[in-house]
C-alpha cells in the first residue's frame, strides 16, 4: 500500500501539485482510516489531506484517474513479463544491488523509473535546475541536464559492469537479461525526459521568462494574479529557508579546532565533534508599508510578503501609511491576505484618500512607535520615497535608524528616478543600511531573500 501510494504522490507532485511531507504522512493516515476497498472514499479521503484550491482539485481528479487507469508495475514484474524466470530475475537484481553506491544506486532508480526516480530528481534540485526553462524548445537541454543530475553516465557504466557479472554468474542467458536491462534503462531515461516535458508544457513561476523581468507597473491585472502566485510561492520557499537555518542555528556549527584537541583522547579520530553553539537573540522585524494609489499595483505585492513575514517571524509588526500611520500586526495576523489587503486599501487602518506625506508618517511612528525598535530589530520600509514636496522627514528617519539593528528600503522607483522631482530617496538612500531597487518580480524576490537571510 506504501508503495503505491508514494507513487500517486509523486504522480501528483509532477502534475504541479505542492504535497509536503507531512502532507504524505497524512494521505497515509487517512487511508488506514477508510481503507481501500471503495475508490470513491480513497478519492475523497486524499483530497481532504492534499487539496487546496479549485484548480488543485481539477489537477488531482485527473492524475487521480490516470494513475489508476493502469497498474504501475516494479521492475522485477516488467522482467517477469519478458520471460525471465524468477531465479534469473533474483539473480539480476541481486547484483545490482551489490553494485553500492554511485553508479549502481543510479542504475537502480532508473531501471525502476518510479518515485525513487521522482525522489532523485527532487532531491538533484531539479525544480531549481528547470526554471531557467522558457518554453519546450529547451526542453533537449534541460533534459540533458537532468539526465546528468539523475547519474545516466553512472548508470550505464554501472551496466557495463553489470554484464561482467551476470555473465560469470548465468552463463548465455546474461547477453538477454542485459539486453533487457538496456531497455528498462532506456525507459528510464524516456521517463525523465518526460518529466522535463510536463514541466515545460505546465505554465511556470512568474520568475521565469518574459514576466520576471517587466516593469510590474506594465503589467496588466492578468499577469499581475501570476506574480501574486509566485509571491506566495516564494513566501513558502522563504518559510522552509527559515524553518533550516533556525534548526542549524539550534544544533551549531562544527568548531575544527576544539574537534582535532578531542581527537587526541581518540587518537586522531574525530569521534566526538564540538559546535560553536549560535547566541539565540530573538531577532524582531518591523515593516512600514506605503498603501497610496501612486503605488497600489507594486504595494499589493509588498503586503503579500508583509502577510508572509507574520508567518516568517515570531516578532513582527506592521504598519501602513498614506499621510499618517497606523499598526496593521493584528490584520495581517488574523486575517487571510486578501482580506487583509483589502481592508488596508479601504481605509480601515489608516485613511488612504490623501498624498503621500513620508515626512509626517515618518515622525507619527517616531512619536507613537518608536519603542518598538530596538537593537534586535531590523526595520523595513516598502515605498517609494516621493514625498509629493512635503518635508521628506530625514531626522525621524535617522531616529529609527539609530535605535534599530538595521533599516532596509524596498522602492519600486528606478534608482535613475530617485533624484527627480519629489523623490527623497536619495536623501532616505544615505541613511538606510540598505535600499533595494524593486521593479520586476525577479527584483522583488531577491529583496525578499535579502531581509530574510538578516534572520
Amino acid at each position: 500500500m506504501l508503495r503505491v501510494v508514494d507513487e500517486l504522490l509523486w504522480r501528483l507532485r509532477r502534475e504541479g501539485l505542492r504535497i509536503p511531507t507531512s502532507s504524505a504522512i497524512d494521505a497515509v493516515a487517512a487511508l488506514r482510516v477508510t481503507g481501500l476497498e471503495d475508490r470513491n472514499v480513497v478519492r475523497a479521503a486524499l483530497i481532504g489531506v492534499l487539496v487546496k484550491s479549485t484548480n488543485e482539485l481539477r489537477v488531482f481528479d485527473h492524475a487521480f484517474d490516470a494513475f489508476f487507469a493502469t497498474t504501475p508495475r516494479t521492475l522485477r514484474e516488467r522482467l517477469l513479463a519478458r520471460g525471465f524466470t524468477e531465479d534469473e530475475v533474483g539473480i539480476a537484481l541481486e547484483a545490482i544491488s551489490m553494485l553500492g553506491q554511485g553508479g549502481g544506486e543510479s542504475l537502480q532508480r532508473l531501471l525502476d523509473h518510479g518515485s525513487d526516480l521522482d525522489r532523485l530528481l527532487s532531491l538533484a534540485g531539479m525544480d531549481r535546475m528547470l526554471a531557467p526553462m522558457s518554453g519546450p524548445l529547451q526542453r533537449g537541454f534541460f533534459a540533458h541536464r537532468a539526465l546528468e543530475r539523475a547519474g545516466a553516465g553512472a548508470a550505464w557504466r554501472a551496466l557495463g559492469a553489470l554484464r561482467t557479472v551476470l555473465r560469470d554468474a548465468m552463463g548465455s542467458r546474461a547477453d538477454a537479461l542485459v539486453t533487457a536491462l538496456t531497455k528498462e534503462l532506456e525507459a528510464g531515461e524516456d521517463v525523465v525526459h518526460a518529466r522535463v516535458t510536463s514541466r515545460a508544457e505546465r505554465p511556470g513561476p512568474p520568475w521565469t521568462g518574459r514576466i520576471a523581468d517587466r516593469a510590474m507597473a506594465s503589467l496588466d491585472r492578468g499577469e499581475l494574479v501570476e506574480v501574486r502566485r509566485g509571491v506566495r510561492e516564494l513566501a513558502a520557499r522563504l518559510r522552509g529557508a527559515a524553518r533550516v537555518r533556525r534548526k542549524r542555528a539550534r544544533r551549531g556549527r562544527i568548531d575544527p579546532h576544539r574537534t582535532l584537541r578531542r581527537t587526541l583522547r581518540t587518537f586522531g579520530v574525530p569521534m566526538s565533534p564540538a559546535y560553536v553553539r549560535r547566541r539565540r537573540d530573538r531577532p524582531r522585524l518591523v515593516l512600514l508599508c506605503d498603501v497610496s494609489d501612486s503605488v497600489r499595483d507594486v504595494s499589493t505585492l509588498l503586503l503579500e510578503l508583509v502577510y508572509s513575514a507574520h508567518e516568517l517571524f515570531e516578532q513582527t509588526r506592521s504598519f501602513v501609511f498614506v499621510n499618517d500611520v497606523a499598526e496593521a500586526s493584528s490584520l495581517f495576523r488574523d486575517q487571510s491576505p486578501e482580506v487583509a489587503i483589502a481592508a488596508a486599501y479601504g481605509g480601515a487602518v489608516v485613511p488612504v484618500t490623501g498624498n503621500s506625506n513620508y515626512g509626517a508618517a515618518l515622525r507619527a511612528f517616531v512619536d507613537r512607535f518608536l519603542d518598538a525598535v530596538d537593537r534586535k530589530t531590523t526595520v523595513v520600509i516598502l515605498g517609494d520615497g516621493r514625498t509629493n514636496y512635503h518635508d521628506a522627514g530625514e531626522a525621524a528617519l535617522e531616529r529609527v535608524r539609530s535605535r534599530a539593528k538595521s533599516l532596509l528600503w524596498i522602492c519600486p522607483d528606478p534608482r535613475e528616478r530617485w533624484a527627480e522631482g519629489d523623490s527623497a530617496m536619495t536623501r532616505y538612500a544615505e541613511i538606510c543600511t540598505e535600499v533595494h531597487e524593486v521593479r520586476t518580480a525577479r527584483d522583488l524576490e531577491r529583496a525578499a531573500r535579502a531581509v530574510t537571510r538578516r534572520f
